[in-house]
């Protein structure tokens, strides 16, 4: 049992969630994710870390409703338990690997979209211990739904705010801000982009001409998180990966997008289905 130590609700159905776990917390890495279980009869759940502290034996995560497993996390509360958080699980973040002499030459930018905004944390944070620049574009659809602002301005060498509606920041898309960013005086060797799977495959496309390398986090398709499932099945290069034990990062210039949000939608009913019976209410 994994005590709930802090909750606070970041948005609309957006929570963030502190959880006792000294043994995960010590062995966490930006980039990698944890399997979280609410109850014996619950659904488990692939979670990005979004902050680990070893001091306090916590690990962070940060989980939006969406369906009946995540109303039955969500429902916790501060002093009730998770009855299982299993991890850290995938690979960390490439940069973790790199030598400090590669590493002072970085300049990175992260482009974050809705809750994809909490996995780049962790990633800006390291990266801000380590003396790396790294800018950051958050994007949201207004700005109910932006989270993490101050967090990330405390790591993050510039952060860039858009909402498609105008109610924060510029007016438009992360694409249209990366584009500005890119064509203007560019001295970035690495994007990072983190959100919604659609966001991220228009961000390669418009970020492919300019020839800076991309990577893309797929935790967005993890379904049972250990490989055994399938679900997470992803086309990189031509070649067959599996999300949650090969990435769960990858070349977004190699990602097939189009395969990917195929497959994401394939549970949609079942999900939809799973949710109504959490609400009670019956399907007509």
């Amino acid at each position: 049992m994994y005590a709930i130590v802090a909750k606070r609700q970041l948005a609309g159905g957006i929570f963030l969630i502190d959880v006792d776990a000294p043994r995960l917390a010590r062995a966490s890495q930006p980039g990698q994710f944890l399997i979280v279980h609410a109850h014996n009869r619950g659904e488990r759940i692939p979670l990005t870390i979004c902050d680990y502290d070893t001091a306090r034996g916590t690990v962070t995560i940060v989980i939006q409703v969406v369906g009946a497993s995540s109303h039955q996390i969500c429902d916790r509360n501060v002093g009730e338990h998770l009855l299982d958080v299993a991890g850290p699980l995938g690979h960390p973040a490439a940069f973790v690997q790199f030598p400090d002499e590669v590493l002072c030459k970085q300049h990175y930018l992260f482009i974050a979209g809705g809750v994809g905004t909490a996995p780049v944390y962790p990633q800006l944070k390291w990266l801000h211990e380590h003396g790396v620049k790294a800018d950051v574009i958050i994007g949201a659809k207004n700005a109910d739904m932006l989270i993490l602002q101050e967090e990330m301005k405390a790591v993050a060498h510039e952060v860039f705010i858009t909402t498609d509606d105008g109610s924060c920041g510029t007016k438009g898309l992360v694409t249209d801000k990366m584009k500005a960013l890119l064509e203007g005086n560019n001295t970035y060797t690495q994007l990072v982009a983190i959100g919604p799977m659609v966001m991220m495959k228009f961000v390669a496309l418009a970020a492919k001409p300019f020839g800076t390398p991309l990577t893309v986090s797929m935790n967005t398709l993890m379904v049972d998180g250990t490989g055994m499932c399938g679900a997470c099945r992803v086309t990189v290069d031509g070649k067959t990966k599996f999300t949650c034990v090969d990435g769960p990062e990858f070349d977004g210039y190699a990602v097939d997008f189009d395969e990917a949000m195929r497959r994401q939608g394939m549970y949609k009913q079942m999900e939809a289905a799973a949710d109504c019976a959490h609400k009670g209410i019956k399907k007509i």
